[in-house]
């Protein structure tokens, strides 16, 4: 009875807000109630100074096995100091999302990807310091879309600093998942500002939606902001932003909304839907770098919309390859369809 009661109440709640079951799927009830307009404060302001001191920043020479350690305010210094920095080889800069850390998960899995990578350092963020979660769902959420233009501007700062010390923003790589994609429009936007220059690319996988897709452009991930700015849609709507905002947008499966291994086998809509949308929003990680070994996968077409490409009516149209070997010279939007690669084991 208490379940039958807990349906209907979910399912009341859907209509009197206008909600159907792919809101379920993409968000599952107690996320659309975590981020919904109606809860949840959404703080831009760029004026607080907030303090980003803690930010812990790593930087990965994999080819001798070092690793090296230094506050976001002593980075620049740091790296510039490396006894061995060769500073013609790529700077591939990793930030991830809310209550990301450095021993997560994702950042394992962009480690494992880029560890045989030739000429190419890695440096990675941990601004957990700002962005956990120990406070709560909500809060924890609210708190750390306020730091992230300060967290984009120390970024923007460091990497200001390595081009003063003689690193070409040609040779960057910025890449954010979620909270950490909209964290890069600040770094990209405050960087070209301060030095007329633009960093060579900015990869979001599914940039972070609540708070940001329904905010001005200034704050969120955009075209403009490097030289390419390439967007991911893996839980679009969803914990994922469904706003078009790079120079190409590539929608990915589902029209970017749902992933094929992140179903809601038993009860669509009530318990596992938002285990479903985090494991689409998070699988954006796994499919890009599997592509990193993987050159060719995902060819990606360019289409006004998923129903006209799922039904093949766009099937003569431009070609990319998404990715991380997407060439960058796609613009627009593309749907890509990874039936057939198997990114899990890649």
């Amino acid at each position: 009875m208490a379940f039958v009661s807990f349906c209907v109440l979910v399912c009341l709640f859907a209509s009197v807000v206008g909600w159907g079951r792919g809101d379920f799927e993409k968000y599952g009830p107690l996320k659309m109630a975590l981020y919904s307009k109606r809860l949840i404060q959404c703080n831009h302001d760029r004026n607080l100074n907030l303090n980003v001191s803690e930010i812990d920043v790593y930087l990965y020479d994999f080819p001798r096995n070092d690793v090296e350690m230094f506050t976001i305010d002593e980075a620049a210094d740091g790296i510039l100091s490396f006894p061995t920095l060769d500073k013609n080889k790529k700077f591939l800069i990793f930030v991830g999302g809310f209550k990301s850390r450095i021993n997560k998960k994702t950042e394992e899995i962009v480690r494992d990807a880029f560890r045989n990578h030739p000429n190419s350092y890695i440096i990675m963020l941990d601004h957990s310091a700002y962005t956990h979660d120990r406070q709560g769902q909500i809060k924890s959420y609210e708190r750390s879309v306020t730091y992230v233009h300060y967290i984009g501007k120390a970024l923007a700062n460091l990497l200001i600093k390595l081009h003063e010390g003689g690193i070409s923003p040609k040779n960057m790589h910025c890449i954010g998942h979620s909270l950490g994609g909209q964290v890069l429009g600040h770094t990209g936007e405050i960087f070209l500002k301060n030095t007329g220059e633009k960093i060579a690319r900015i990869t979001a996988l599914d940039p972070a939606g609540p708070c940001f897709q329904n905010s001005f452009i200034h704050n969120q991930v955009r075209s403009g902001v490097a030289d390419y700015v390439e967007i991911y849609h893996c839980n679009s709507g969803g914990f994922g932003s469904s706003s078009v905002l790079g120079d190409v947008d590539f929608f990915i499966n589902k029209n970017g909304e749902n992933q094929p291994n992140c179903g809601t086998p038993w009860l669509p809509g009530v318990y596992d839907s938002s285990r479903a949308a985090k494991c689409s929003h998070n699988v954006c990680i796994k499919i890009w770098t599997a592509t990193i070994k993987n050159a060719d996968w995902y060819p990606a077409t360019r289409c006004d919309n998923y129903k006209n490409f799922n039904n093949g009516e766009c099937r003569n149209n431009e070609k990319a390859i998404a990715g991380f070997w997407n060439p960058g010279n796609a613009t627009g939007v593309y749907y890509v369809s990874t039936k057939g690669y198997n990114y899990e084991t890649s």
